[in-house]
């Protein structure tokens, strides 16, 4: 299985968004599936939302994303 595409990515997203809404009923992602929904014009209920994602994926490729976990001392 190769790298996926960006747009591949986006669906991996929304799914597992998606997914997380119905596990949780959590009112901090209910409104995100249909802010990424995409329209039929190729671009999300939410446009701002397309260049957010955009800036995701440069900052993912440039290796400028840190997802590991750190306990602080309180």
């Amino acid at each position: 299985m190769g790298s996926p595409t960006v747009d591949e990515a986006y669906l991996a997203m929304f799914a597992f968004i998606e997914n997380r809404y119905r596990l949780t009923s959590s009112d901090d992602l209910g409104a995100l599936p249909g802010d990424m929904s995409l329209l039929f014009s190729g671009g999300t209920a939410a446009p701002a939302l397309q260049e957010d994602w955009q800036e995701a994926i440069d900052l993912a490729w440039s290796g400028q994303v840190d997802a590991m976990q750190r306990l602080r001392k309180s």
